[in-house]
């Protein structure tokens, strides 16, 4: 049986598709050649490094489950691991904003206007925090966006485990950079840099982990990673709990201190990361990952049980270091409807967690919690949702079923600004906070549409473009996100949450909407494939390469 979301034909020199009664998403014979067809393309791609590593690949090898297992899990535990600690590093470095927005940034830099008045001071506070904020999230995201495509790029010229750690030591000196800003202008320069510097990680990362794992093996590994980046915010909220409590100690607000402990933190990752990240199976050993420099993580079988295993997966991936994306590929990528769908998504499904993620602190707190209380109660939102995201994108890949599960983080994250939404303003704080951890904690359907895109996305090219604009659309929903929540619907937010339930609602009828199409298409392929004539069938099969995810040979995951 083939799997979903793969080309049966995936070269010209596979054989077509034969004429006697076999199912067109079920036959998967091949030509004794094909073998022998990767392997030259594998030395080919690899012919500037060791005779060694480019004999890796072997098509006729045979392996056991347990002896992938075991790779596997080699795999998680010293590859894996250093991928989520610097998207822990990341995304602490992310949210201490909005921990430092909390403790009076904006005011400490001048946003606001002092009068006497109290009542009068504090309406002004807000305001221009939003502002201020709203201004912020605008220009962060757009800068972000722009910079995961040039990072990608980047990313590819000199591969991702060198730019993963460089471009995590750029940023961890912009980190550091917050604690001698003044003023408003130095603040949004500092924060312009940050987007910049971070932009370009999540794409490479991801070009990564895929030289390294089968395509039904990435939502689970996406899950953790995008929930690894929940339980850094939680760890962010309790550092920052402490950390803002140094307020004065040297002339520094707290909030500088905080920015302080986190850029040097990034750096020390960002050294160590630099000596550990191996380029491939083939390069574990030296450096910080093993203590000889001889030996390396597996040895020789498991090495091209590894690179057989991927390769066989997806043979794509051995064109990624030489495949050049082309005008053809962008146009190609950006009119596909089903790319479209997934890109909608994701703007639409993932806009209420912005305002909610960047006011979290502040919200919590207008329930009458200290400043203090009020960062420390985030962690418990984040780790519910670490916990929630996994165990759903283990379950989306042990059933191969992505919309259903889709549609129940969708519904979830609905009920929780729902119950926000219908609380009135004197409930008790226990039960707005309930609220306010349910919405939170929703196991968020990111990392589940990234990896539904692109194992319907064929075309190594075409995946690449794809992924990129995947990545900039998850970013730039900020744009408006970021007017959602407005200081005068403050602390309640009735209006705002009214949109995003909106949000909420549209993004639970796209995920059904975007299964039912796929299911559509796969049958409409199959009637399709039927009626044609043994001449045109051959045709079809030697034009599937070309066309991709377009081809009538290839099948949609739902």
């Amino acid at each position: 049986m083939s799997k979903e979301g793969e080309l049966v034909n995936l070269s010209a020199t596979r054989a077509a598709p034969s004429d006697d009664g076999k199912d067109v998403f079920t036959d998967t014979s091949s030509s004794e050649d094909e073998g022998e067809d990767l392997q030259q393309l594998y030395r080919q791609v690899l012919r500037d490094r060791s005779a060694s590593e480019q004999d890796l690949f072997i098509e006729e090898l045979v392996y056991t489950k347990e002896e992938e297992g075991k790779v596997i899990r080699k795999l998680d535990t010293r590859l894996f691991t250093a991928v989520l600690l610097s998207t822990f590093v990341l995304n602490i470095d992310r949210t201490n904003i909005s921990n430092a927005i909390s403790a009076g940034l904006p005011q400490d830099l001048g946003f606001t206007i002092n009068t006497v008045n109290t009542a009068k001071r504090v309406k002004t506070f807000r305001q221009e925090l939003h502002v201020a904020d709203t201004f912020h999230s605008q220009v962060y995201a757009v800068i972000f966006t722009i910079a995961t495509l040039f990072g990608a790029v980047v990313g590819k010229f000199v591969g991702p485990h060198r730019y993963i750690p460089l471009a995590m030591f750029s940023w961890g000196i912009v980190t550091l950079a917050h604690a001698a800003i003044t003023n408003e202008a130095g603040y949004f320069l500092v924060r312009s840099f940050i987007a910049l510097t971070e932009g370009g990680v999540i794409p490479a990362t991801l070009v990564y982990l895929g030289t390294f794992y089968k395509s039904d093996e990435l939502v689970t590994r996406l899950s953790w990673f995008w929930g690894i980046q929940a339980v850094a915010s939680a760890v962010s909220g309790i550092m920052a709990s402490g950390l803002l409590r140094l307020h004065g100690v040297r002339g520094l607000y707290g909030w500088k201190w905080l920015f302080l402990v986190d850029g040097a933190l990034t750096l020390t990752v960002a050294v160590w990361l630099w000596f550990y990240l191996p380029g491939s199976v083939a390069t574990t050993a030296g450096g910080l990952r093993t203590i000889s420099r001889t030996e390396g993580w597996f040895d020789e079988r498991q090495q091209s049980i590894a690179v057989t295993r991927t390769i066989r997966d997806d043979p794509n991936k051995l064109k990624y270091l030489t495949t050049r994306v082309t005008l053809y590929d962008i146009k190609d990528a950006l009119t596909d409807r089903h790319v479209w769908a997934h890109l909608i998504l994701t703007m639409i499904g993932l806009t209420p967690g912005a305002p909610l993620g960047t006011y979290l602190p502040t919200v919590i707190k207008s329930f009458k919690y200290s400043v203090f209380a009020a960062n420390a109660l985030t962690a418990p939102v984040y780790i519910l949702q670490c916990i929630s995201m996994v165990l759903m994108g283990w379950h989306s890949d042990k059933t191969k079923e992505r919309g259903l599960h889709g549609l129940f983080g969708a519904t979830w994250f609905l009920v929780g600004f729902v119950i926000l939404r219908v609380l009135p303003e004197d409930a008790p704080r226990g039960a707005k906070y309930a609220g306010a951890l349910i919405a939170g904690s929703w196991p968020q359907t990111h990392s589940l549409n990234i990896g539904w895109m692109t194992e319907n996305t064929a075309g190594v090219a075409k995946r690449t473009v794809a992924s990129g604009a995947i990545i900039g659309a998850a970013n730039i929903y900020a744009v408006w996100a970021s007017q959602i929540y407005r200081a005068d619907d403050s602390p309640q937010y009735k209006r705002g949450n009214d949109i995003n339930i909106a949000f909420c609602g549209a993004a639970i009828i796209l995920w059904i909407l975007i299964k039912l199409d796929y299911k559509r298409t796969n049958r409409k392929r199959v009637q399709r494939w039927q009626s044609l004539p043994p001449m045109e069938k051959q045709e079809v099969a030697q034009r599937a390469e070309l066309e991709g995810s377009r081809s009538l040979l290839f099948k949609f995951v739902h």
